[in-house]
């Protein structure tokens, strides 16, 4: 990894020179670095070139902007950019092992993030995409090929849940990928990184992410009911605090959004590549903590517990204790996810 660090005109006047620079492991869509400035210690970020480059920058850039007006901070301070370079220079913190119960400080700074949206910010990032008539459909075709009984209400119902989604109230700002190694834990709190995939849209669909197994992540984790309680409500009360209002809507929709996505089985390199439902049926394959059924399995005990007291989802929560049958039955030796965050 000895790539020149991007370090030119744009950024030296902003910031003075810069003096020792390390290289750092990263994704293939970005090169990062440490580097010490005048200032002291900052990340060097660039976004490499792609089909998607540009888009991606710019997400990130305005994310952090938006996130910068949040005290205490949800995010690193943005120093200085380049996007000619398309590179971003950021506050370098101090990250510690977290601790057992470190999705309830995670949920509480999660939920600042999402109240770091206004109203007038509708035009900064793009809006959240959620699942789509082909995801359900497919998901049903799933059902079908497992063996498992489709009540007859479910695809209509399947079908109001993708209208409920996509006018889903709220325009929060979205992480986009709230993984666990997106966040780091400092001696100030939580804050995350990689904003890359930012968006507007229902905070819920990543607050969802503690119950169905962070489902754009390689670290899925199953927390105990009592840690995801007080996750939860760290989330509604941080929220009330930014807010002064209390969370609306209901996380079961969200949870069944997660479900339905194939594009949730795989890394994101292969999303929008294949039905990713349809090739569970062959074969599976491990992605982190994981593989793509357990990961199936798990989501839909998620959804069918959390949909209990849903009347309009009563079909849904039939199809997932059906589908789920067939899924052990199936494929018996399949194991619940890790309770504990690995270690990245």
């Amino acid at each position: 990894m000895t790539s020149k660090l991007p370090f030119g005109d744009t950024l030296r006047a902003q910031l003075g020179p810069p003096g020792a620079a390390r290289r750092l492991g990263s994704s293939p869509r970005s090169r990062v670095w440490h580097v010490e400035l005048p200032g002291g210690p900052a990340v060097v970020k660039q976004h490499v070139d792609g089909p998607d480059a540009d888009e991606r920058y710019t997400r990130e850039a305005a994310a952090l902007r938006l996130a910068a007006r949040v005290d205490p901070p949800v995010a690193p301070r943005l120093l200085g950019t380049d996007p000619a370079a398309r590179v971003l220079v950021l506050e370098r913190l101090e990250h510690r092992a977290p601790a057992d119960d470190w999705m309830v400080g995670y949920a509480a700074t999660l939920a600042r993030l999402h109240a770091a949206a206004r109203p007038e910010d509708s035009a900064v990032l793009p809006v959240w995409s959620g699942p789509t008539a082909d995801d359900a459909a497919a998901f049903l075709d799933l059902a079908r090929r497992l063996d498992a009984d489709i009540p007859a209400r479910a695809p209509a119902e399947l079908d109001d849940l993708l209208a409920r989604l996509t006018r889903a109230p709220g325009r929060a700002l979205l992480h986009g990928d709230p993984c666990p190694g997106n966040d780091l834990h400092t001696p100030g709190g939580v804050r995350f990184v990689d904003f890359e995939q930012a968006a507007l849209g229902d905070g819920l669909v990543e607050l969802a992410y503690l119950r169905i197994g962070f489902p754009t992540c390689w670290c899925v984790t199953v927390p105990s009911p009592q840690l995801l309680d007080r996750a939860e409500a760290a989330y509604d009360d941080a929220w009330y605090t930014a807010t002064g209002t209390t969370r609306s809507g209901d996380l079961a929709d969200a949870c069944a959004g997660w479900l339905i996505r194939g594009d949730a089985l795989v890394q994101r390199a292969y999303r929008g590549t294949a039905d990713h439902l349809a090739r569970v049926r062959h074969r599976d394959w491990s992605w982190g903590t994981v593989t793509a059924r357990q990961r199936l399995l798990h989501r839909l005990g998620v959804v069918e517990e959390i949909t209990a007291d849903r009347a309009d989802l009563a079909g849904v929560r039939q199809l997932c204790a059906g589908l789920g049958r067939s899924v052990r039955s199936r494929w018996p030796a399949l194991r619940p996810p890790p309770g504990r965050r690995p270690v990245a």
